[in-house]
């Protein structure tokens, strides 16, 4: 039977109105890194049209964690209580809105992070220069075993306020080359204690997060965002990518997760995330997968209909277009998009 992207979905971990998402973008609209209100009025109008499930633009964790110019925090209780006014305006449209946790990791600077250098899984800094300040990446300081413990009880913290203040669930953003990629990526992972070598150390610190969240707030509270395979100027995927991901699937199920969102970053679906969905869906994760960019409405049902994703993305159309999912149910032009954007959607 044919599965119709704009009619319901319901599963224990999740219940929507649909099956689009909107995917997390950074937009750089926070003021003292907070949710203003014209943040809230923009997830709301995507609500009021139709969008199923909102993951918003990256939230960091902590200030250490930042690197970005006019980004939320979610740290400090006032940060956590300034997201209500858009959680409220969301649910009133009868859609979920989950808080993409984040923590940039190397890709930052010191003119971010209060003054202190960056932390990683390295103590190398990144390539090139930070189009946020232009300057160079700072040098990072590579994590120690107390320093990433400090981490999880950070993620720990940010997780308890976004659920506190009415978010759906939190997702973890451990994709795109951010903090916790940097431990998956043997290339930039260069450490030589139990955090990296082989695939199993490259994931532990992963693991030892999510296996914490999980305990604490449980697998329906609990989104991983992952990026094996995406776009960097080519086709970048993560080293060792069969046995990276037959190890941490296998790993996350025993743990529990029950909802992963595989991105790709600006990259072609099909050579890029759409090919990291079929190997995990071989790999027998049974749980919602959460995937698609800019596909068209034909792509996206045949994604959904073959069962490689159950929550169908998209990122620059539904940014572009405030009546997106009107558009994309009667077939419309969609506005504000590039002839190359246009022809990925249609």
């Amino acid at each position: 039977m044919s599965k119709d992207i704009f009619k319901g979905f319901d599963k224990p971990s999740i219940s929507l109105k649909n099956r689009i998402v909107m995917s997390a973008m950074t937009r750089g609209f926070s003021k003292n890194h907070l949710c203003t209100e014209e943040i809230a009025k923009y997830y709301e109008r995507r609500a009021q049209n139709g969008v199923g499930l909102i993951i918003t633009e990256g939230i960091v964790i902590h200030p250490s964690g930042d690197g970005y110019n006019g980004v939320p925090h979610i740290s400090t209780v006032e940060q956590a209580e300034s997201w209500k006014q858009a959680i409220s305006k969301v649910h009133d449209c009868n859609s979920k809105i989950v808080a993409q946790l984040w923590h940039c990791g190397r890709i930052s600077h010191s003119d971010y992070t209060d003054g202190k250098a960056p932390v990683s899984s390295t103590d190398v800094a990144a390539s090139g220069v930070n189009r946020q300040n232009n300057k160079p990446y700072g040098k990072p300081e590579s994590l120690d075993q107390s320093g990433i413990e400090d981490i999880i009880q950070k993620y720990i913290h940010s997780t308890k306020l976004a659920l506190d203040c009415g978010f759906d669930a939190v997702e973890i953003h451990m994709g795109h080359g951010y903090l916790i990629d940097q431990f998956f990526d043997s290339r930039v992972n260069d450490r030589t204690d139990k955090y990296g070598g082989t695939v199993e150390n490259r994931c532990r610190f992963s693991l030892e997060l999510l296996n914490v969240l999980i305990e604490t707030f449980g697998s329906e509270k609990i989104i991983i965002r992952i990026s094996p395979s995406r776009f960097m100027g080519e086709i970048y995927n993560w080293p060792d990518l069969d046995e990276m991901l037959s190890y941490f699937i296998s790993n996350i199920q025993k743990i529990g997760l029950k909802m992963i969102d595989i991105s790709c970053a600006n990259a072609n679906y099909h050579e890029t995330s759409g090919m990291v969905i079929r190997k995990v869906r071989k790999l027998g994760f049974d749980g919602i997968i959460i995937g698609g960019a800019s596909l068209s409405l034909k792509e996206a049902s045949h994604e959904v209909n073959e069962s490689c994703v159950d929550l169908v993305t998209w990122g620059r159309g539904i940014l572009a277009n405030v009546d997106f999912v009107e558009k994309l149910q009667n077939n419309e032009e969609l506005l504000g998009m590039t002839d190359e954007m246009r022809s990925e959607l249609y």
